[in-house]
């Protein structure tokens, strides 16, 4: 049987790049590449060991460049962005073609907007939103943690962050957030908030401008931010506590998020402060190797006794992180492990094979510690 056409927009980007080369490895081959620059879908179409990729020219922001590229796919991924602001349009162009999508991006906007227009289940479509490292992957791994060893999980501390490259859809996307992002039109999330005793509480948290983790190399900044995934994820495992950080190990970057809200309140050009991010990002990494750290530390019970679990994951690019979340989520689509609908990939990718692709690729380095340390090291004896 013919496997389905895959789409990959924004193929020859940070994410597409590596999302192609993450599907080649689950075994997908004949992939339709698109993107805005010929020459750099070709590179990426002779990395095809089979030679049967193809090219297609296609703008997320238009229309009918949309219309051609998912015309004749199955599926498509979804590379590409701002994502605030194209929202559903990739995805709804992709279900007018008769193909399921994976987006990693889209979140709490695009599914409104997709819901809107009516259910894609009922016509057994599927569209997976959010399957990316941040949101997604951010999701996955506490929920997997809250399976490894402990009986009942009561508090989350999280510190996600790095030093790498900026990307344009980034930037922008980290601009348009300060405002759209969340759901029902709020801001993606809100600074300084946690969750206590089960519901947010705002200013629980401080800024620390300049200390140590365990976790990170150097001098970092800690920004405390609440967003609507960590939120419900509170929700989901039960949680009485959750504080989540933003780590900036990078003081350029730092520095302008700092004044960013107020530049965008007094009228300064997005576009360029855009371009004032990619500079600050490439000043931090300057001689610097980049990085990008998941840090998790579960508290609860094991055996009706106090413990902790706790997981830090490395790699050397979140860019590589999302793209191996969604290449994982259009094969989950593709073997009918996620029913028709519109979810986000944090719901309906299995945990377990999440982790263990990134371990087996080498996608990213897992240490566990604590409960969740001694419940691997069974595993591994039993296997």
């Amino acid at each position: 049987m013919t496997e389905p056409l895959i789409g990959v927009l924004g193929a020859s980007g940070a994410v597409g790049r590596a999302a192609v080369r993450e599907l080649r490895a689950l075994g997908h081959t004949g992939l339709r590449l698109g993107g805005r620059t010929a020459s750099a879908l070709s590179a990426v179409a002779e990395e095809d060991p089979t030679g049967h990729d193809e090219t297609v020219w296609a703008d997320a922001g238009a229309p009918d460049g949309l219309r051609a590229f998912t015309e004749g796919c199955g599926i498509v991924l979804n590379c590409a962005g701002p994502t605030y602001r194209l929202r559903a349009s990739v995805a709804s162009a992709a279900l007018a073609a008769g193909a399921d999508c994976v987006d990693v991006a889209g979140d709490d906007p695009a599914a409104e907007d997709l819901l809107d227009a009516g259910d894609p289940a009922r016509d057994g479509r599927t569209v997976v939103l959010s399957a990316g490292a941040l949101p997604g992957l951010s999701g996955l791994l506490p929920r997997w943690l809250a399976g490894q060893g402990l009986d009942r999980v009561a508090a989350l501390t999280a510190h996600c962050g790095g030093l790498e490259t900026c990307s344009p859809t980034v930037a922008h996307d980290l601009m348009l957030s300060l405002t759209l992002g969340g759901a029902d039109g709020a801001a993606y999330g809100e600074a300084l908030a946690a969750v206590r005793d089960g519901r947010r509480v705002p200013r629980a948290l401080r800024t620390t401008e300049d200390t140590e983790h365990h976790a990170f190399p150097g001098r970092v900044a800690l920004q405390p931010y609440l967003s609507g995934e960590s939120e419900r994820l509170a929700t989901v495992l039960g949680l009485d506590r959750l504080d989540w950080y933003n780590v900036h190990p990078g003081p350029a970057v730092r520095a302008l998020l700092n004044v960013l809200p107020g530049r965008l309140a007094a009228g300064d050009d997005p576009a360029e402060l855009a371009d004032r991010l990619f500079l600050a990002a490439d000043l931090d990494l300057a001689g610097r190797t980049p990085y990008y750290v998941m840090d998790f530390e579960l508290s609860g019970t094991a055996s009706g006794r106090p413990a902790t679990a706790g997981l830090t994951l490395r790699a050397a690019s979140s860019y590589r992180l999302t793209a191996a979340v969604g290449a994982l989520a259009v094969d989950a689509v593709l073997r009918a492990r996620v029913p028709a609908g519109v979810h986000f990939a944090r719901d309906v990718l299995d945990p377990d094979t999440v982790v263990r692709h990134l371990r087996g690729r080498g996608v990213a380095d897992l240490r566990l510690t604590g409960a969740a340390a001694d419940a691997d090291q069974v595993e591994e004896g039993v296997l």
